[in-house]
């Protein structure tokens, strides 16, 4: 199995809203190198802005990564227009 292959399937992993630990990474996906294809992840779901990897702790100190969605708002746009759009 190709590296691209595994970082696009803990990328698909990720977005689902799942997590996981190393430990689970080399198990689920046979990722020998965690940290490093969580860096490589990173730099390319957040150069665009719409994704980010947030870390957690779990109970025994190990570091558990997801992936979650970055919502852009404009500052500039009314929501209550939104509101009055949607009900006429």
């Amino acid at each position: 199995m190709s590296n691209i292959s595994n970082k696009r399937r803990i990328m698909d992993f990720l977005s689902n809203g799942n997590t996981l630990t190393s430990a689970e990474a080399s198990s689920r996906f046979n990722c020998g190198n965690f940290r490093a294809t969580i860096s490589d992840i990173k730099s390319q779901v957040e150069q665009y802005g719409n994704w980010r990897i947030v870390t957690s702790e779990t109970s025994t100190g190990k570091t558990r990564y997801g992936m979650k969605r970055v919502v852009l708002v404009d500052p500039t746009f009314d929501s209550v227009e939104l509101e009055e759009m949607s009900m006429a």
